[in-house]
């Protein structure tokens, strides 16, 4: 497949707002493009290496006599450009006669702008075209080496160390993963767990979890990008469509029917947890449990900038979900899959306060899930305090007493304090839950649906849930 050429570069729809008018050069239109620059260097003709379609206002040239032009022009030609662009308006009300007459000797095409479209969004799509183009243009890749490259541009926006939007932009095509710009793009960080809850590193939790995504992609009609990273983890992203509604809710909800291995009903179906938890679970798909996380979604459109924060949002999200119990008991009773979220685990992060190594910092680059890091002296003494501070009396009553009543509040804070949604969750009937409510009350003292007391007792609730993790 041949490089673009100069013609195929003017038919873009950005250039076509630019309203360009080809001056002279026409015999040259097919010339290659090999990238397009801008530039108000006068000198600019050694700096270029041929091959460029050159972009200027004619600031460098407002000033300079007819000679300095037509040496302009055939500097540029006797560097090989492809072409010449002049925005004219703004330095230049027309286009100066030595231009012209220099460029139709020559033979180099020249090109008119005679509408403003910024240069960086000209260059921004031209060279994002171009660099497409060139990676399309190698032999298709083996699978693994696709998964190594996925790999490398999923790592590289959630370090953070991309290069720029058009290198991101060209690389997600070449790897088919073209989302427009109505979609929502999730960050998915996912790993399968064996029976006995260790990560499996052999690379059939990774196979898993591979399986449950691309089920997932099937059931929202969603394009995706995943592939797999040491430490028998995936990294995704999900392009949501946009008819789905909230688009984390709805990659939970297809993630959550995958997990059931049913063909699920679409973006609307599946079934989720608790609207407080943000938490589903699906079971029988897997010989294992599966863990999910996902990030905040981001438009199709953002800069890789807001890609890679989800990423990491779902990385961070992913190792909190393995270190930490979920409030709901048995969510993932069965083996089947749990799905959760940055936004689920925002208080668990703030307690922890993005501080946990190992899970948190290997979900990306291999180093192994291997249980709750300690949260340290201090951090550890202020939570408990918090704990004791609010939920003595529960755990006064729990060490005389086999109760559940801690377990029993968090769930049903963060779930609006409704006994339907709370009864359900914890599978127990509503009467026993109003003698569960009541016995919190008497116990504190204070009501549990006073909205006052709603902050610290959940932020107390998840404390107390990392100081049994923490161990």
């Amino acid at each position: 497949m041949a490089a673009l050429t100069l013609r195929e570069i003017l038919s873009f729809d950005i250039l076509g707002d630019a309203e360009p008018e080809i001056l002279c050069g026409e015999n040259g239109l097919d010339r290659p493009v090999r990238w397009v620059h801008s530039s108000e260097i006068y000198e600019i003709g050694p700096l270029l290496s041929g091959g460029e379609l050159l972009l200027t206002t004619g600031l460098g040239l407002a000033g300079a006599d007819a000679g300095a032009r037509r040496h302009y022009v055939r500097e540029l030609d006797e560097r090989g450009v492809a072409g010449i662009a002049v925005e004219l308006g703004r330095s230049l009300a027309e286009m100066p006669y030595e231009l012209l007459d220099e460029s139709r000797r020559r033979g180099l095409p020249l090109v008119a702008l005679r509408a403003v479209v910024p240069f960086i969004r000209i260059a921004e799509a031209a060279n994002t075209a171009i660099v497409t183009q060139s990676l399309t243009d190698r032999p298709h890749p083996a699978a693994a080496d696709r998964d190594g490259r996925a790999a490398a541009l999923l790592a590289e926006l959630a370090e953070g160390t991309a290069l720029s939007q058009s290198d991101v932009l060209a690389r997600a095509r070449a790897l088919d993963f073209r989302p427009d710009r109505g979609r929502r793009l999730v960050g998915v960080a996912a790993t399968g767990v064996a029976p006995g809850g260790a990560v499996n590193g052999s690379g059939t939790g990774a196979a898993e979890a591979v399986a449950l995504l691309d089920r997932a992609a099937v059931i929202l009609d969603a394009p995706l990008l995943r592939a797999p990273v040491p430490g028998g983890t995936v990294a995704a992203l999900l392009a949501v469509p946009a008819g789905a509604g909230d688009p984390v809710r709805a990659a939970q909800r297809a993630l959550t029917a995958a997990g059931a291995g049913g063909p699920g009903d679409g973006p609307g179906g599946g079934s989720a947890g608790g609207p407080g938890s943000g938490i589903g679970s699906g079971a029988g798909a897997a010989t294992g449990r599966s863990t999910v996380a996902l990030g905040p979604a981001a438009p199709g459109d953002a800069a890789w900038s807001r890609w890679g924060e989800s990423l990491r949002e779902a990385r961070t999200a992913l190792a909190l979900a393995l270190a930490v119990p979920p409030p709901e008991p048995d969510c993932c009773a069965g083996g089947g899959v749990l799905v959760t979220t940055s936004r689920a685990l925002a208080l668990e992060r703030q307690l922890t306060g993005d501080g946990l190594p190992g899970p948190v910092s290997g979900a990306f680059d291999g180093a192994p899930f291997d249980g709750v890091a300690s949260l340290g002296p201090a951090r550890r003494d202020r939570l408990a305090y918090l704990v004791s501070r609010s939920l003595g009396p529960l755990l006064e009553w729990e060490a005389a007493h086999a109760s559940d009543l801690v377990r029993t509040l968090e769930v049903h804070l963060r779930n609006g304090c409704s006994p339907t949604r709370t009864a359900g969750l914890l599978h127990v009937g509503r009467q026993s839950l109003y003698q569960r409510l009541e016995r919190i009350e008497s116990l504190l003292g204070l009501p549990v649906t006073d909205p006052e007391c709603h902050a610290e007792l959940l932020l107390a609730c998840c404390a107390h849930r990392l100081l049994r993790a923490d161990g």
